[in-house]
């Protein structure tokens, strides 16, 4: 009787968004059937995927970096006699695949984010030393239709995307060029995979997209909101958020459901990028300062104890003093529970790259040091209010001390309480005693909500 083959080891090494986390899942599954199985250590695997992304040109760097990395333990498994493959996914690998190949000769393989379910048959190429090394298309329809029905989810909440690309073309974004133009998933599909989830115990997926507001059923014709109502419906999924939105998406419907719907988490990620309708207008956001405020205000009207978090660019071509002053004035105004600020990262290939006025590096680090401050300040303020409130935890996991959980409010904060680790993929509700700037502590208020009793698989 023929013995099962070992199982091969892959290493999968993600950068940047949650959809590139998502996207990792799905590479793990698929090539779960030719027998790898995960490891966490790169030195030990047969196949190292680099998923990258290539929004930051330090992001990108630190790829070849890590390549180059790769390429030594590469040689010293072959001294060894033993394999490596090096694979390099994602948007990089889109933007730059024959740039990849040479400068890091070591790589096997590129796949682009949409083509990502052809890497069974990509490695066996390679392996045979033969054929295409390089797979970077939009076929966005057939990856959906390619990936395996099942995921192997690994704890009670699940990234879930629903759309990808954007073909809003901000000047400074390299995402319309290596995710292709806005395409949305079938509402069926996207609800076979969430009943999925839920059966194995999945209570609060996060819908991901580049526009995920931008969603639109082909099928059916129903936008995000649609789909936020059918997917609350699915028993034990307890938990819906979204992420990321763009301000030109957020129509009266969505907005309608966050009111609505219980399952809607009230946390909202809504970037606004600048506080200077100078700047937005070269950045081609579509939006002003004024609509966004507007818009920001049906939705805490809809549901008045939403938090709010957004994007803030700092250094954009010809971005004056006050200009930064303005944006500064903004997030004063918006009081976010949390943001995300970075230096402006110039991409080749993007309009922005080519404008005049770039603005030094030591004036935008400065600049950043200014805005993070307050968005910090922000931040702690808004979990310290969250003291001496009860709220409803979802446990995900045990803690780093003896007894302690760790799981997330509806604010998406971190929370820690003492807790039985039976209450991992519970909803309980806790009371709010400690916060610091990233998370909160607590004790339990009463007995956990029981996840309901689903039907098998």
């Amino acid at each position: 009787m023929s013995r099962p083959a070992p199982e091969k080891r892959l290493f999968i090494k993600t950068y940047g968004c949650q959809m590139n986390v998502y996207d990792s899942e799905r590479m793990a599954d698929v090539l779960a059937p030719l027998g790898y199985g995960m490891t966490d250590t790169p030195e030990d695997a047969d196949l190292v995927v680099l998923n990258t992304c290539h929004i930051r040109e330090k992001a990108t760097e630190k790829v070849y970096s890590e390549l180059g990395q790769i390429r030594l333990m590469k040689l010293a498994r072959q001294e060894a006699g033993a394999g490596m493959t090096i694979a390099v996914a994602g948007c990089v690998a889109q933007a730059e695949g024959e740039e990849i190949m040479r400068r890091q000769p070591a790589v096997d393989l590129v796949v682009g984010p949409q083509a990502y379910h052809q890497m069974p048959e990509l490695i066996a190429r390679a392996h045979r030393a033969r054929g295409e090394r390089l797979s970077a298309d939009f076929a966005a329809e057939d990856k959906f239709d390619a990936l395996p029905a099942e995921r192997n989810p690994t704890g009670v909440t699940a990234f879930l995307t629903v759309q990808e690309g954007c073909d809003k073309f901000c000047t400074f974004c390299v995402v319309p060029y290596t995710r292709g133009a806005e395409w949305s998933r079938p509402a069926a599909a996207i609800l076979a995979e969430a009943q999925s989830l839920a059966r194995q115990g999945v209570r609060e997926v996060t819908l991901l997209g580049q526009n995920v507001n931008a969603y639109r059923d082909p099928d059916a014709g129903g936008g995000l909101a649609a789909l936020a109502r059918a997917l609350a419906k699915i028993p034990g999924l307890d938990r819906i958020r979204y992420t990321t939105s763009h301000p030109r998406d957020m129509d009266d419907e969505l907005i309608a459901a966050h009111g609505e719907l219980e399952a809607l988490m009230p946390f909202l990620h809504l970037p606004v990028q600048s506080g200077s309708d100078r700047i937005l207008k070269a950045m081609n956001r579509g939006h002003t300062v004024e609509t966004y405020l507007r818009l920001i205000e049906k939705i805490r009207a809809a549901r008045p104890d939403i938090a709010i978090s957004s994007d803030y660019i700092v250094g954009f071509p010809g971005e004056r003093e006050a200009d930064f002053e303005a944006t500064l004035a903004l997030v004063r105004q918006m009081g976010h529970a949390s943001a995300f600020s970075f230096k402006y990262s110039r991409r080749p290939g993007t309009p922005a790259s080519a404008l005049p006025g770039q603005v030094p590096e030591e004036v935008m680090a400065e600049r950043l040091a200014r805005l993070q401050a307050l968005l910090d300040e922000q931040q702690v303020a808004f979990n310290a209010a969250q003291v001496g409130r009860t709220l409803p935890v979802l446990f995900e996991r045990k803690g780093r001390h003896e007894g302690q959980l760790v799981g997330r409010s509806p604010y998406l904060q971190g929370v820690h309480a003492i807790a039985d680790a039976s209450l991992i993929g519970q909803i309980a509700r806790v009371r709010i005693d400690g916060a610091s700037k990233n998370s909160l502590s607590g004790v339990m208020a009463e007995k956990p909500q029981p996840a309901p009793a689903l039907e098998p698989l």
